[in-house]
């Protein structure tokens, strides 16, 4: 498992999407569930994550000729027992990059840019975009995942660090500017945020304008989708379901996390059922729009990927009737999921506040065949560990095929820096046994190995989504 994929996974799913291709009957021999159906999967899933806590909750909207149907089950927070509904608003992560997607294909309709440009040549000539073999970045390269930019960029803050700095683009214009590429552009496809990011800018830059403001006058406005932003106002706030990580706790928004606040081209938006389903509306031809054509021409430009292939910003997955265009998304405290059948042309949406993948739901709600995960439920309780048996696990550890774990003790608490391709901060280990850790942010867990004598000798690193452990050798301690 290479480390971009395993930050696919967390922040977009597309491994688990891209499993569920597996072809299935017939489309026409299938009866949609009923909204009784769809309330009894929510409420068993909901119910077996959070042991009936107040608070976590999904939402569910389909689209079909029939028209449309929105399923909630929960609350907006443990403080607000205000059921959730369509217009409640949930952080949608990657599923922003459709947005981003849109202003390029409606922004090449109208002849400002096309797809065939160098991204460089719309931003300001000391702004440095590595080349490769005389091969320059293009805005097609960016939108399909094949620029051979990474995921997130090497340097990352702690996850828990003041984000006074967070929407400063500095940073992320630094590390363009020293990286080099080691693909040529438009050749392979790697998952990449700061990919987005520079789409977005130069899209923007173009335009003359910021890029929350272009994607508001140009896609939200026009779409009249009232609950979708960046920046959320008073009363949007007021309906926004408070997030929740991995062990149920409260998540921070991923606009307040250092330097995940200066990407929202990538994943920063806010929407809700009800918006997500107006969006769906236009692009399968149920309502007419000036962005029809645009939608339309974001599936005209396709690579591959893993049997499947990478449109602007969508994911199509499967043949003929079984085909899927889908996107997916992650935060610390949210997870979503916005796919459609265009043989059918039946959609849905499911949006949760908590940080669970939602995909395989809407996967079975397309095709019943496709089985519904059977979550497990790990409970977590922290302990104390003395500084003396914390420092016998700081050091690095090394994963073959896939780079260096750093453990370093910070106070009272150990951290863990995933390899840099991963594009995670440096994230807090709780120690739950006297050898084994878990992180609240994401769902992963590290259990250290030692010898005969005692002496810490390696590691075992449990990802999210159920892959096996990754063992670590031992380098070097951090004691000296």
């Amino acid at each position: 498992m290479r480390g971009a994929v395993f930050a696919v996974a967390v922040f977009v799913g597309l491994t688990t999407a891209l499993a569920g291709t597996q072809a299935t009957p017939s489309s026409a021999t299938r009866v949609f569930p009923s909204d009784a159906d769809i309330h009894k999967i929510l409420a068993e899933r909901v119910d077996t994550l959070a042991g009936r806590q107040d608070g976590i909750g999904i939402v569910v909207g389909v689209i079909r000729p029939q028209g449309r149907r929105v399923i909630p089950y929960g609350h907006l927070s443990q403080a607000n027992p205000r059921p959730l509904d369509g217009d409640t608003l949930f952080e949608i992560g990657s599923v922003s990059k459709v947005f981003t997607a849109l202003l390029l294909a409606d922004m090449v309709r109208k002849g400002e840019v096309a797809l065939a440009d160098p991204a460089a040549k719309y931003l300001p000539a000391v702004i440095k975009i590595p080349e490769r073999n005389g091969r320059s970045i293009t805005l097609a390269d960016l939108a399909t995942h094949t620029s051979g930019l990474p995921f997130m960029p090497d340097e990352l803050p702690v996850f828990n660090a003041s984000a006074t700095a967070n929407n400063s683009e500095a940073p992320l214009y630094r590390f363009l500017a020293r990286y080099q590429l080691t693909r040529d552009p438009g050749t392979e496809w790697d998952y990449s945020n700061i990919g987005y990011w520079l789409l977005g800018q130069a899209l923007a830059a173009r335009a003359g304008t910021d890029y929350e403001s272009l994607l508001r006058t140009r896609v939200v406005a026009p779409l009249k989708m009232k609950s979708t932003a960046i920046t959320l106002s008073a009363k949007l706030k007021a309906n926004l379901a408070v997030g929740h990580n991995a062990v149920l706790q409260p998540s921070p928004s991923f606009s307040s996390v250092s330097l995940y606040g200066a990407m929202p081209a990538a994943g920063g938006l806010v929407s809700t059922v009800n918006d997500l389903l107006t969006f769906l509306s236009v692009a399968m031809g149920y309502e007419p729009s000036p962005l029809a054509s645009s939608m339309a021409a974001m599936l005209s430009t396709r690579r591959p990927i893993d049997g499947s292939e990478q449109a602007l910003g969508w994911v199509v997955t499967g043949k003929g009737d079984e085909q899927l265009v889908m996107h997916d998304g992650f935060t610390w405290g949210y997870a979503s999921y916005v796919a459609w059948n265009p043989a059918t042309r039946v959609g849905v949406v499911v949006l949760s506040n908590q940080l669970a993948g939602v995909d395989d739901i809407g996967r079975h709600l397309l095709r019943q065949d496709a089985p519904l995960e059977k979550p497990t439920v790990i409970q977590h309780i922290e302990i104390a560990l003395d500084s003396a048996t914390l420092d016998l696990y700081t050091g690095q550890y090394e994963a073959k095929d896939e780079g260096t774990f750093s453990i370093s003790r910070d106070h009272d608490f150990l951290t863990i820096q995933l390899p840099t391709g991963w594009g995670l901060p440096k994230l807090r280990l709780r120690p739950e046994s006297r050898q084994n850790f878990f992180v609240a942010e994401l769902p992963v867990r590290v259990t250290f190995q030692t010898d005969g004598e005692g002496r810490v000798t390696g590691l075992l690193l449990y990802p999210p989504r159920g892959q096996h452990a990754l063992p670590a050798n031992r380098l070097s301690s951090g004691k000296q």
